[in-house]
């Protein structure tokens, strides 16, 4: 798509000049040269077309969207691809976005209203078709130049009966941070009432100038979502209704069971403080037929199997991302598994602070399970720990990293043992050197492929890599159209062939 004119389906469709771009794709003026209309065309980004995940997460849009047809949500009318770039051909919106709506002028009570109920009636009939949208925020609102409402970007929507339907990094936020739901934050699944719990937070953005909660990284947002108190509206804004304290309350509520069930619910509250009527904020006590569905199964198995109850540590959990934290956060975050303290001088992380976790963030574990934490006590001397030798590069890593120390350097020695497998240390263990320090690592050579990395988080990328043996090199580089902290580029490409041990370069996103 480098060229000002480009023709797609066999000319079908005649793409111009770029009106848009975003983290996955770029936006094009078309003409449906068929039906004589004019068209958006998104195309996936030339350097993602050539990664399978992003190719199929494309196409999933396509296939949400594709399903839809309400007039609150752009329209998708086509898709294909061309010359490997997959495209979607859409409903052409003149108009802005609410995010550009909410920088550049105030927006009324009464309009704003308005605006989420528009929102409401494009969710409640997403919802019934089985789509959860999952990255409801003002950036994802188009306000049309007649001021209809309309739902766009279903690029991380899901079929609501897919059961494996959970984030894929606990802080990557799939779904922007300020707008995220604790269970979307925590890793679980996501479902309608996560829709509306950020349609609440952007209600909240809207009624007071400022989200519900905010803070200096998306990391420290996702854990106000998930554990601290909301501070009525009407504290920021003293003019407001009380009852959209009341409303907001209940969308906002941490656990789903609270909250409004469904989108109606929630339209029909809004509707009385349209009409100046107090809310209801009656909330119907439900098991969703998802978890119904997924209980009877169990059940059924468990009677089978002689068991007369329900064994909670049988789905597995995604460990959250806990560094940097306090030990009081960390535990909050951690509630659903037994937590270890130790403590070992780090040169660069603050006295107090979480220093490196085991397991590693985003890996899979059981309730109750263990979570080991390095917490801390700042610069220091340190000891090259013993028992080093004989381990695996990623358990060494973690030991070497717990003790404060860094891995400078691996040396690939042809060897009987596996491939990874550490055989000496220098200094050698026993060693008094200062915490932050680099040591030189012998391991057992052998070869491996390098993931793909481009589009992932910091976070996953370094358990990624972590996970497959290298060593990690980071710079930062700049690109305001992409998430804070995604990167950007790799080296060496995916899928070359390394020794295990060495160095893999990422350049990460610093807005």
């Amino acid at each position: 798509m480098n060229s000002p004119i480009t023709k797609l389906a066999d000319g079908r469709y005649i793409v111009s000049q770029m009106v848009g771009t975003g983290g996955m794709a770029d936006v094009y003026l078309g003409l449906d040269t068929r039906l004589d209309r004019q068209v958006a065309i998104k195309v996936l980004r030339r350097d993602l077309a050539k990664d399978p995940a992003f190719v199929a997460r494309f196409r999933k849009e396509a296939l949400a969207a594709g399903g839809l047809n309400h007039p609150g949500i752009v329209a998708v009318y086509d898709s294909g691809e061309e010359n490997d770039s997959p495209y979607i051909v859409m409903e052409l919106v003149n108009g802005q976005t609410l995010r550009e709506k909410m920088q550049t002028q105030s927006i009324s009570l009464p309009r704003s209203l308005e605006i989420i109920k528009g929102i409401l009636q494009a969710l409640d009939y997403s919802h019934n078709q089985g789509i959860v949208h999952r990255d409801i925020k003002p950036g994802n609102i188009m306000i049309t130049n007649t001021g209809d409402i309309k739902v766009m970007d279903f690029g991380i929507a899901r079929v609501t009966d897919d059961m494996g339907a959970t984030m894929t990094n606990t802080w990557n936020v799939v779904g922007t941070a300020q707008y995220l739901s604790p269970e979307q934050a925590t890793g679980e699944l996501a479902d309608g009432r996560s829709d509306l719990y950020s349609l609440g937070c952007l209600m909240y953005e809207l009624l007071t100038g400022q989200p519900p909660f905010t803070g200096d990284t998306p990391v420290s947002v996702a854990f106000q979502h998930v554990s601290a108190p909301l501070i009525p509206a009407s504290q920021i804004k003293p003019t407001l209704d009380t009852n959209l304290d009341r409303m907001l309350a209940v969308v906002l509520a941490k656990d789903p069971k609270n909250r409004y069930q469904d989108a109606q619910a929630m339209l029909a509250d809004l509707e009385n403080v349209i009409k100046g009527e107090p809310v209801t904020t009656k909330i119907k006590k439900v098991v969703p037929r998802r978890k119904l569905l997924s209980i009877g199964v169990v059940a059924a198995v468990l009677i089978g199997l002689g068991y007369f109850a329900l064994s909670p540590s049988a789905t597995p959990l995604k460990v959250p991302n806990v560094v940097g934290l306090t030990e009081v956060e960390a535990r909050v975050l951690l509630k659903d598994f037994n937590v270890n303290i130790q403590h070992a001088p780090d040169a660069q992380i603050p006295v107090n602070r979480i220093a490196s976790q085991l397991p590693l963030a985003t890996s899979d574990a059981k309730a109750g399970s263990s979570v080991t934490l390095t917490i801390s006590d700042g610069p220091g001397n340190t000891t090259v720990p013993v028992g080093i030798i004989g381990l695996s590069l990623e358990e060494a890593r973690y030991k070497l990293t717990a003790a404060g120390l860094l891995i400078s350097q691996t040396i690939a020695t042809d060897s009987d043992q596996a491939p990874g497998v550490v055989l000496s240390v220098n200094p050698v263990p026993g060693t008094t050197i200062t915490a932050g320090n680099g040591v030189i690592l012998e391991i057992a050579s052998g070869n491996v492929q390098v993931p793909a990395l481009v589009g992932l988080s910091e976070i996953n990328a370094r358990t990624v890599l972590t996970q497959a043996g290298f060593l990690i090199r980071e710079i930062t580089a700049s690109d305001p159209a992409k998430q804070n902290g995604e990167v950007l580029a790799q080296a060496p490409e995916a899928g070359a062939t390394k020794t295990i041990g060495s160095v893999v370069t990422i350049t990460i996103n610093r807005n």
